[in-house]
């Protein structure tokens, strides 16, 4: 059954990092096709046919196609429900949710490569779009750092990753990129534990058949 999963991504997007790491903890084989985002490939009429936003993910299954790496990652949360990317407990559950969410809907959009583009089609240079991102990734996982700050164990909430781990690992990864802070309050804790993972480790980025 899981041999059926195709996942339409690209090795540097985080969405598309955050499915890996999803479909790695589930232990789900799935075939990777790559849409190279810099070179416009998502804009292709077949992939815009499978997914009409023209962006990454898209995961392929049993002959449907699923959108939006956060309802991938419930989805296969529900259909294969062990190891759980959410707590059992509801208070706990929401929680993590909104953790996930705050990366997913605050953050990420704001620095993600269409709005980069729009940006420097208003005139932005490269430093100004840089700080920009840089500055929008700061503001994010600082409210981040404050909704897990009291929680313990090695994960975001508790001994085992959930789906705030799956988010704010490729988060992490951006702010590296751009330059953004990394060191807050027990994310270096956090991510060490995810990266001993090999879940986490094979859905790096650079280990990805299109890395460039």
């Amino acid at each position: 059954m899981a041999e059926s999963l195709v996942l339409h991504g690209y090795f540097r997007s985080s969405a598309s990092w955050r499915v890996r790491i999803a479909l790695n903890l589930k232990g789900l084989a799935y075939r990777q096709v790559s849409h190279h985002l810099r070179d416009g490939a998502q804009h292709d009429p077949a992939y815009r046919a499978l997914n009409p936003q023209a962006l990454v993910p898209a995961l392929e299954v049993d002959g449907a196609v699923l959108t939006q790496s956060l309802a991938i990652c419930e989805y296969l949360d529900e259909r294969w429900p062990s190891p759980p990317l959410l707590p059992p407990d509801p208070l706990a559950r929401a929680r993590v949710r909104a953790f996930a969410l705050a990366i997913a809907c605050e953050v990420h959009p704001l620095q993600n490569l269409g709005m980069l583009d729009r940006l420097r089609a208003r005139g932005f240079d490269g430093a100004a779009v840089k700080q920009w991102a840089r500055e929008t990734i700061d503001h994010g996982l600082a409210a981040c750092a404050t909704l897990v700050a009291a929680e313990s164990g090695p994960f975001c909430f508790g001994a085992v990753p959930t789906l705030a781990d799956v988010l704010l690992i490729p988060q992490l990864g951006n702010a590296r990129r751009f330059g953004a802070r990394v060191d807050w309050p027990r994310f270096p804790a956090i991510e060490a534990a995810c990266a001993a993972l090999p879940a986490f480790a094979a859905a790096r980025p650079e280990v990805q058949p299109d890395s460039e």
